[in-house]
């Protein structure tokens, strides 16, 4: 047996700043991980430019078209693969066209398309599990077995033509859903396999994006639609509508109501017997009893206004005892009205 204290070990060394405490400081905390100093934040146009937090005007019509789309697209996809297919809206929001990129798992395949009436692109991505899927579907699988393992091989020609199918049944689907709101025509141009070749906006644009759920017998994937706002442009006081065909400010039975109350409000009418210029010290010079001349006849047309607009002409005169204005123009126009 070794009796370890027969041996005259020496103590174990103190951390760097424990004084026998036990006790740290930042000065000690810096010198073991050393001091990174303050961060430096980002100023001026480079930090709105790069700041993560969105401003952006909620689109409620977008979301209508796309529920549309998934009741249109569902059948669309039944009638392709014979399948039962379940499709579903995951979300619609809004984000950075290079931040959307970079979150793309890979491999996947990237569809550009174009808007023909607005002379603007789009994309369309799906992932890896619904292009597995929906070439399994195509080529005759009964699916209900294992997942498919993803290997992370290059997309084979077949494949992509059986995928840029389905696409293209989505874009057609999304037209048909946009209808209401405008005429559109989108056509899928191309299938990139690298994000970095489906470039359509910059990094730091703001886009609309919705992400679309299918499943097909236990198998299925994700697929997403891209606008950048400068594509929504030409509609974008459209898709601002909470429902179809709104009309701001336009409701008949509010107008008759309105008209109705106009009609009956009362307003003060003043009658311009005259005018005639005088200088401050004739003005000043005028006593009680003093008479002024208008040069005006009795006979003469005077001025009806209305808060100091002129709305007609009219003839004075006396009826039932009291003073009374007769209308010799009608105040919409300059009609004499018949005596």
């Amino acid at each position: 047996m070794i009796d370890l204290e027969d041996f005259d070990l020496p103590d174990p060394p103190a951390p760097p700043g424990d004084m026998g405490g036990g006790s740290f400081d930042q000065a000690d905390i810096d010198a073991l991980f050393g001091d990174f100093g303050p961060t430096v934040g980002k100023k001026g146009l480079r930090a709105v430019i790069e700041s993560k937090v969105i401003s952006h005007e909620r689109l409620p019509m977008l979301e209508v078209v796309c529920d549309r789309v998934v009741r249109t697209f569902a059948s669309s996809m039944r009638n392709l693969t014979s399948d039962g297919v379940d499709v579903s809206l995951e979300e619609v929001t809004s984000t950075r066209f290079g931040e959307f990129m970079n979150r793309v798992a890979l491999p996947a395949m990237v569809g550009v398309f174009k808007i023909e009436e607005w002379e603007s692109y789009g994309l369309v991505t799906v992932d890896s599990g619904l292009i597995y899927s929906v070439v399994d579907a195509l080529l005759g699988g009964r699916g209900g077995g294992s997942p498919v393992v993803i290997d992370g091989r290059a997309f084979t020609t077949i494949e992509t033509g059986l995928v840029s199918r389905m696409l293209s049944l989505a874009l057609a689907d999304f037209s048909e859903a946009f209808a209401p709101i405008e005429e559109v025509n989108m056509n899928l141009e191309r299938i990139e396999t690298n994000p970095r070749f489906a470039a359509i906006a910059g990094v730091s644009n703001i886009c609309a994006t919705a992400t679309f759920r299918v499943d097909m017998d236990g198998r299925g994937g994700r697929f997403t639609l891209v606008f950048p706002y400068a594509t929504l442009e030409p509609v974008r006081d459209k898709l601002l509508q909470r429902f179809m065909g709104e009309k701001s400010g336009r409701d008949s039975i509010w107008e008759a109501h309105m008209a109705a109350e106009v009609r009956k409000t009362n307003v003060s009418m003043s009658v311009l017997l005259g005018e005639k210029a005088m200088s401050i010290a004739d003005l000043r010079s005028l006593e009680i009893g003093q008479t002024i001349a208008l040069h005006k006849s009795p006979d003469d047309a005077l001025d009806i206004a209305c808060g100091g607009v002129k709305l007609a002409q009219g003839q004075i005169g006396q009826r039932s005892g009291k003073v009374a204005v007769r209308l010799i123009n009608d105040v919409s126009s300059d009609k004499k009205v018949k005596q």
